[in-house]
């Protein structure tokens, strides 16, 4: 009989060890425990991530804003230095391209080298400039141009000239700046066509160099040979009806174009309008053949 109650003794005590043993096990809750804790790093990251950012904000539009300002400087000066060469060769296709070519490598990193009102209004139209972007580089396009007229005159000016009677009698010719010969009845319309066509030209030039990303020497040459082709179809077609072509409606102020005393609406198509009209142009032809090029 002892046996046996020695026996269920030992039964109940391997039991309510095994109940015990249960029973603690069920309150191990340490799972739990480490998920409650993981919040705390977190939240403490984004905040992080969020200071961050905030500190970084105010130098992107700094940034911005300065980069703005380069990009205006350097249309400013390229078209500075376009319309010094334009005058001085006298509107030569050949100096021209070379020009450019140069002023394309020296300002191009900062603006993209427009200087020209055709090819910004051109850019601006197919969307590949902003508004506000586009109106500032016509600003600084127009002042480059007119204090290249500036400093030209003032520099003819600061020397005296001999008459021109005195100059004829010795066989020598008087220094004058250059300027367009003026429009008449019978090729007013024929100069609007040929600086809407060469401004076409031009521009479709430049919107090709525009997909030109790692190489600024052959994007240079391609914008100079641009305005070398677009000008000898200018100087000859104009010079068959005893004018002169521009396409550049910045330089056609400081060089000129229109005669403010007595205005010309003719002249103002022709010289402002025109070039802006054929600009649309050879971006909208350029964008529209580059389409089709990448569907087929």
């Amino acid at each position: 009989m002892a046996t046996k109650k020695a026996g269920s003794t030992a039964k109940k005590k391997t039991t309510t060890t095994k109940v015990r043993s249960t029973t603690t096990a069920k309150p191990s809750t340490t799972k739990v425990t480490t998920v409650k804790a993981t919040p705390t790093p977190v939240v403490e990251a984004s905040t992080s991530k969020v200071s961050a950012v905030a500190s970084t904000a105010p130098r992107a539009r700094f940034g911005n804003r300065t980069f703005i300002v380069s990009a205006l400087i350097g249309e400013f000066i390229g078209t500075f230095l376009l319309t010094v060469a334009f005058m001085g060769a006298k509107g030569d296709p050949l100096y021209l391209g070379f020009a450019l070519a140069g002023i394309v490598l020296i300002v191009g990193t900062l603006s993209g080298a427009h200087v020209n009102p055709a090819v910004t209004v051109g850019a601006w139209v197919t969307r590949k400039i902003s508004t506000l972007r586009a109106l500032g580089y016509i600003v600084a396009q127009v002042l480059g141009a007119t204090l290249a007229f500036a400093a030209l005159n003032l520099f003819l000016n600061s020397v005296a000239q001999p008459d021109a009677q005195s100059a004829a009698m010795l066989g020598q010719s008087t220094p004058q700046l250059f300027k367009v010969a003026e429009l008449t009845g019978k090729n007013e319309w024929a100069v609007f066509f040929i600086e809407v066509i060469a401004a076409g030209i031009f521009t479709f030039a430049v919107a090709g160099a525009r997909q030109i990303v790692n190489d600024r020497t052959a994007k240079a040459l391609t914008i100079g040979l641009g305005i070398l082709v677009a000008g000898v179809f200018a100087t000859i077609a104009a010079g068959y009806v005893q004018a002169n072509s521009v396409f550049n409606p910045a330089i056609a102020l400081a060089v000129q174009a229109i005669d403010w005393s007595k205005i010309s609406v003719m002249a103002i198509a022709a010289y402002l309008i025109a070039p802006l009209l054929g600009g649309v142009i050879g971006f909208g032809l350029r964008d529209l053949l580059s389409s089709t090029e990448k569907k087929a």
